[in-house]
């Protein structure tokens, strides 16, 4: 284990640094977040995210986003390429863990790191697959604005659909800017809902909550509609086998891959109908 760097601090990031320093490094490693993410993913938890830094110097930064009383998700996990190897990740982890106490820690790790997770007691769940295919197409209706809904039959079905409930996190969600969040009712119940959002590259879709392989389609190609001649991705979680045959079955191509970890245990959540995740850096 490598020691410490002299100098070295790990301290709580500012709205600014997460928009201006956390969102840039993740995009220069391929990870396509949204122009908007920032101020959400802020909002959610602004104690959260943190910088390691040397003389001033930015070198690092992590997140953990706590989640209630019970669960936390830990992403932007982020070293400069020529600084790594130098103890920036083992500190930043630890403020990490720190603010998470004793909740359930969950993650999505990149394939080259997932050797380093295990170590520090994350244990594999399931991988999840990016999938992306061009926009456009048919809207196949039935599809309805999310935002004519009444907030608490939202707010309910997605705490079914998520280990803890995040209404700030939601809230914030479905008004972002340029995005767009649709549902699909069934009986007066909500049967489903997708949002999609626009990234540096192209759109995601993300989360895509449905009570089955139907109405997952429907929201998925009337968001994807409304995203004509861009390439639009889902992040497909693998323990629910309809959703990767969703997205073979709508031609999309595997772009990039992850491991769904947990630390403290395992939540609970309707698996079977999460046919994409919100986001591999919030849960």
């Amino acid at each position: 284990m490598a020691a410490p760097m002299p100098g070295l601090t790990v301290r709580p990031m500012s709205l600014d640094e997460v928009q201006n320093l956390a969102v840039p490094w993740a995009a220069s490693e391929g990870w396509n977040p949204g122009p908007h993410d920032a101020a959400v993913f802020y909002a959610t938890d602004p104690q959260g995210f943190f910088v390691a830094e040397a003389g001033g110097e930015p070198l690092g930064c992590i997140s953990a986003v706590n989640y209630g009383d019970t669960y936390c998700f830990l992403g932007f996990f982020l070293v400069r390429a020529e600084m790594r190897g130098r103890g920036i990740g083992m500190a930043m982890s630890q403020a990490a863990l720190a603010h998470a106490g004793e909740r359930i820690m969950g993650l999505d790790g990149v394939v080259a790191q997932q050797g380093n997770y295990r170590s520090a007691g994350f244990e594999l769940a399931f991988k999840s697959v990016r999938y992306a295919r061009l926009g456009g197409g048919e809207d196949p209706g039935g599809a309805i604005e999310l935002a004519a809904l009444p907030w608490d039959l939202v707010h309910a079905y997605d705490t079914a659909h998520f280990p803890a409930p995040r209404p700030e996190f939601l809230r914030a969600w479905l008004a972002m800017p340029g995005a767009t969040a649709l549902g699909m009712m069934d009986s007066g119940d909500l049967a489903g809902y997708g949002v999609m959002r626009p990234c540096q590259e192209g759109f995601k879709v993300g989360p895509l909550f449905a009570a089955g392989p139907q109405e997952a389609r429907t929201l998925y190609l009337a968001l994807a509609a409304r995203a004509r001649g861009a390439t639009v991705y889902l992040d497909a979680p693998h323990n629910n086998p309809a959703a990767v045959e969703l997205a073979q079955s709508l031609g999309m191509e595997p772009v990039f891959e992850t491991a769904r970890m947990y630390k403290n245990g395992r939540p609970q959540w309707l698996a079977d109908e999460v046919f994409g995740i919100t986001t591999f850096e919030l849960g």
